[in-house]
C-alpha cells in the first residue's frame, strides 16, 4: 500500500524542521517546499536543504518570489531588525518582521503542488504561543484558510480530496517542541532561524526569532547547537 503524500513547508528553522520530522513520523511520503522569497535571511534556504536531505524527501522545491517588491517588512526591506525585546514586548502587537500575507501566499503555492500531487495533507509548523505576534500563525487563520482552499480546488469541489492544514505545534511551547524535535531525532544543528544574521551566516542572538530559541532550548534543559554571534538570552 503506497504512502498517503503531504506537502510541508520547510522554512529551514527549526519549528518547521520539528513539523517536517512528525509528518514523517505519522508516516507520510514528503514532498518538502520552501521559498527565496528576498528574505534577508536567505541562508535559511542552505539549512532547508539540508533539512529536507536529511529526513530523505521525495521532493524539495524552492519557489522563488519576490515579495521585497512589496516591501512592508524588515525582513524584505532595509528596515531595522528589533533586538533585545523581552518576551512580554513580543507578545504585544505586530512587528516590523510580519511579512505581509506571507503564510497566505506560502500556503496558497503548498496547496497547488498538493493538488497536482493529488496529496490532501499540508503541514505547517506555525505557532500560537511562543511567537512573535504574527496574525498568521493563529488557528482560526488556519480554519478560515482550510475552509477557503476546499472552495477554491478542483480537487475540493469534485470531491476527491479533502484538503487537511495540520498544525502541530501550534498549541506548543519552543521547549515542548523541541523536546519533541528531539524524541524524533531532528539534528537542530542543521536550522537557522536568525532574522538577521552576520555576513558569516552566524545567528546574531539577539533578534526575536533567536532569543525564542535560546530560551526554547534553556527550558527544555538542551543546548541549542548553532553558532551564535552572541547570545542574547543564555
Amino acid at each position: 500500500m503506497s504512502q498517503s503524500k503531504a506537502v510541508v513547508l520547510v522554512s529551514g528553522g527549526l519549528d518547521s524542521a520539528t513539523a517536517l520530522a512528525i509528518a514523517k513520523h505519522q508516516g507520510f511520503e514528503v514532498y518538502a517546499l520552501s521559498f527565496r522569497y528576498g528574505q534577508r535571511h536567505a541562508v535559511e534556504l542552505e539549512a532547508a536543504k539540508k533539512v529536507a536531505a536529511e529526513a530523505g524527501v521525495s521532493d524539495h522545491v524552492i519557489a522563488s518570489i519576490d515579495l521585497r517588491q512589496f516591501g512592508g517588512s524588515a525582513l524584505t526591506q532595509d528596515i531595522e531588525v528589533p533586538k533585545g525585546r523581552a518576551a512580554s514586548e513580543m507578545g504585544v502587537g505586530i512587528p516590523v518582521t510580519y511579512v505581509p500575507a506571507r503564510n497566505t501566499i506560502f500556503l496558497s503555492f503548498a496547496l497547488a503542488w498538493a493538488e497536482v500531487l493529488k496529496a490532501s495533507d499540508i503541514f505547517i509548523g506555525v505557532n500560537a504561543l511562543d511567537y512573535s505576534g504574527y496574525p498568521d500563525c493563529r488557528p482560526e487563520y488556519i480554519e478560515a484558510y482550510t475552509r477557503m482552499a476546499n472552495l477554491a480546488t478542483k480537487a475540493g469541489v469534485t470531491g476527491e480530496t479533502k484538503l487537511t492544514i495540520h498544525t502541530p505545534l501550534i498549541h506548543m511551547t519552543k521547549a515542548e517542541i523541541i523536546r519533541q524535535g528531539t524524541a524524533l531525532n531532528v539534528d537542530y544543528g542543521l536550522t537557522h532561524s536568525c532574522y538577521d544574521p552576520t555576513p558569516e551566516g552566524h545567528a546574531c542572538g539577539e533578534c526575536d526569532s533567536c532569543l525564542l530559541r535560546l530560551k526554547g532550548f534553556s527550558e527544555a534543559g538542551l543546548k541549542d547547537p548553532v553558532v551564535y554571534a552572541q547570545r542574547g538570552a543564555a
